[in-house]
C-alpha cells in the first residue's frame, strides 16, 4: 500500500502540472490481495489507512478533489468480509461520498478461470445521488456495475453529467467487452463516462486489462491510455 500512495502520488503531481480539475484513480487502488486472508488483513477504516491519509493530505495541499476506489471493513464488527468503496475526497481532504459496489464479480467457468469476489466482499444495497464536482455531476458505480445499465440510467434520470466506472477488469474480458460497454452506457445515458483503470500482474493469481478511458456522450473516445499487453504505457496506477 505504501508503493501504491507513492504512484498515486507521481499521478497527483502530473495532473496538478497539467492544470487538472479533479483526479480518477481505479478501483481498489490500495491493494489487490492475493487472498481472501491477505484482503481482510489489510482493510483498515478511512482513520486508521496511511493509503488513504495521504490522499487526503496530498488533496487539501493541492486542492484537488480525488475519486479513489479502496476497500474499507464491514459495519458488521463479526462479518468476514469488506466493503468495495469508491470515495470522493474533496479540494479540502475531507470524504464526502462514499458508494459501495453493488454487483460482485463471481466467475465458475470449467477448465477455467474461477473468481468469487462474494467470498471476500459483500455487497452494497443502494444507488446514491449524483454528487457535485469541478467537472459536473458525478453518478458513482465500480466495475462489474458496468454490466447493468439500469444504475447508470437511473443516475441519468438524477442528472448525472459523468458515469464513474473504475475497475480492475480481468484481461479476457477487458478485450471483449471494455469498450463496449463503455461506449453503450454513454450512448443509451448521453453522458460522459470515466473509467479509471487497473493495469498489469498483481500476483500469480491476477492481473488487469487496464485501458483507462474517458468516452463522450457520442459514444467517441476522448482519451485512453495503455494496457497490460503494452506493458502499462500512460501511467495507470497499478495495484500490487
Amino acid at each position: 500500500m505504501a508503493h501504491n500512495l507513492e504512484q498515486c502520488r507521481i499521478v497527483i503531481q502530473k495532473a496538478v502540472a497539467g492544470g487538472a480539475k479533479a483526479l480518477f484513480l481505479p478501483e481498489a487502488s490500495d491493494y489487490i490481495g492475493g487472498s481472501p486472508t491477505e484482503s481482510l488483513s489489510l482493510c483498515k477504516p478511512a482513520s486508521q489507512s496511511p493509503f488513504l491519509q495521504g490522499l487526503q493530505q496530498e488533496a487539501k495541499n493541492h486542492g484537488l478533489p480525488i475519486s479513489v476506489g479502496v476497500h474499507e471493513p464491514s459495519d458488521n464488527p463479526s462479518s468476514k468480509r469488506i466493503k468495495n468503496t469508491l470515495l470522493w475526497i474533496n479540494a479540502d481532504g475531507e470524504i464526502t461520498h462514499r458508494y459501495q459496489k453493488l454487483h460482485l464479480f463471481d466467475l465458475e467457468m470449467e477448465n477455467g478461470p474461477n473468481m468469487r469476489e462474494s467470498t471476500t466482499i459483500e455487497p452494497g444495497n443502494e444507488i446514491l445521488p449524483p454528487f457535485d464536482s469541478p467537472v459536473g455531476r458525478l453518478g458513482a458505480m465500480i466495475c462489474f456495475d458496468l454490466r447493468f445499465p439500469e444504475i447508470a440510467l437511473a443516475l441519468k434520470r438524477q442528472k448525472a453529467d459523468v458515469l464513474l466506472y473504475p475497475s480492475a477488469f480481468m484481461p479476457t474480458t477487458g478485450k471483449a467487452h471494455w469498450l463496449p460497454l463503455l461506449r453503450a452506457r454513454a450512448i443509451e445515458c448521453t453522458s460522459y463516462v470515466i473509467a479509471a483503470a487497473q493495469v498489469g500482474a498483481h500476483n500469480e493469481k491476477r492481473s488487469s486489462y487496464g485501458h483507462s478511458i474517458v468516452v463522450d456522450p457520442w459514444g467517441e473516445v476522448v482519451a485512453e491510455l495503455g494496457g497490460g499487453e503494452d506493458g502499462g504505457a500512460g501511467g495507470d496506477v497499478r495495484g500490487d
